[in-house]
């Protein structure tokens, strides 16, 4: 959804106009005219959790794609949350929930004003994928939007809808082809190493049904904390495991310390 007011005017193509994007500025240009953050709260706090929950998982427990080559090393990615797509120059950004973007970092120097937004003449490509969590119908996501999206070339887009506010479905899944949108009922997005799920489950202390990533066979991406908690367990079960072995060899008449010294 548009965060704020920083005079983003949708300019949806009318019906049977072929959409076009403003051609980029002769750089350098003077990127401090644009407005890149506008500190307006906006977000519920189910959205807020929700997004947090689609970006830190990535970071903690998500290798990236797989090489595009055999023997190559993992591709880097961001993940991020309510940051401006600026798309073409003197066009007003669109601000996505959550984007996803592989083989791109964020810049060294990321305070400067150019490197304070996804600028796609800086990271020179356009996101894979964008999430779009709705509450209310203020924005037309599965309208104008998705055909703004569309049009700068986001491959995948999905819109979760928890309280259907748009229609009976919870989760849609698009893919682009051509200029538009094709809905997926495949939600592993193979392009990407990546699908998407719904979860039940408990998010800091909030039992929910939750969008999460996942693997092709469809096991979520872990937070940290489920992860360490993970390891915990593992760590225990071999712990036990141990101790019953040591259990049985005593009772064999071996001691398990002298074993192997």
């Amino acid at each position: 959804m548009y965060k704020g007011g920083m005079n983003r005017t949708e300019h949806a193509p009318s019906e049977g106009q072929e959409a076009t994007l403003a051609p980029l500025p002769a750089l350098p240009f003077d990127v401090n005219e644009l407005v890149t953050e506008d500190d307006t709260p906006v977000d519920n706090l189910f959205s807020e959790k929700q997004q947090r929950l689609l970006t830190e998982p990535l970071y903690s427990s998500w290798a990236g794609p797989e090489p595009e080559a055999e023997g190559g090393g993992r591709r880097p990615f961001l993940v991020a949350s309510n940051v401006g797509l600026f798309f073409a120059w003197r066009e007003p950004p669109l601000v996505p929930d959550v984007f996803l973007s592989l083989d791109v970092a964020v810049p060294e120097q990321w305070h400067e004003k150019s490197h304070r937004s996804y600028f796609f003449w800086e990271f020179g490509k356009a996101p894979e994928v964008v999430v779009e969590i709705v509450s209310n119908r203020e924005g037309n996501e599965l309208g104008s939007k998705k055909q703004q999206y569309a049009r700068i070339g986001i491959a995948y887009y999905v819109v979760y809808d928890p309280t259907h506010q748009l229609g009976e479905e919870t989760l849609y899944v698009f893919e682009r082809r051509a200029e538009g949108y094709i809905a997926r009922a495949e939600r592993y997005l193979s392009g990407i190493g990546l699908g998407v799920t719904l979860w039940e489950g408990v998010y800091e202390g909030k039992q929910d049904t939750w969008l999460r990533w996942c693997d092709q066979h469809g096991r979520v991406i872990p937070t940290g904390a489920e992860r360490a908690a993970q390891e915990a367990q593992r760590a225990e079960r071999e712990a036990q495991r141990a101790e019953r072995l040591a259990t049985k060899l005593r009772e064999l008449g071996f001691d398990p310390d002298q074993i192997g010294s």
